[in-house]
């Protein structure tokens, strides 16, 4: 789903889109860990397949050799609606960080711990599913 770039950012900041993840969107990437997670969530949200492609790095378990099957689920589970993200932890590093969180979608919490690494810019590499 397309949402008004003026419209509240899916991730919570209270900032309008344009002026919160649609940058990380438009340049393909987020300055550290946290703001990737972050826009990750945003970039389902709002039906971004190409942002969760690039922003998943290739060791991913997630990572999908076959192109328009990987687009295919990522706009499916685009189609869910996501009402809320809440960040429990985030532990920086150098070239490997954590975010811990609670996205509630759908009438479903999905807690998990993920990591990112850095390889030039962060991308998602996996996640740890917590029992909510």
């Amino acid at each position: 789903m397309k949402i008004p770039k003026n419209s509240p950012c899916p991730c919570g900041s209270g900032k309008k889109y344009k002026e919160c993840c649609f940058k990380w969107h438009k340049i393909g990437s987020a300055p550290n860990a946290l703001l990737l997670m972050k826009s990750r969530y945003t970039a389902y949200a709002v039906g971004n397949t190409d942002y969760i492609i690039k922003t998943t790095h290739p060791d991913s378990p997630h990572f999908e050799k076959d192109l328009n099957e990987w687009k295919r689920s990522v706009k499916e589970f685009g189609n869910s609606e996501f009402k809320k993200l809440e960040i429990i932890e985030f532990i920086d590093g150098e070239k490997e960080a954590y975010v811990e969180f609670k996205a509630y979608i759908d009438n479903y919490i999905m807690h998990e711990r993920s990591r990112f690494v850095k390889d030039g810019k962060w991308f998602y590499i996996d996640g740890i599913q917590r029992d909510v």
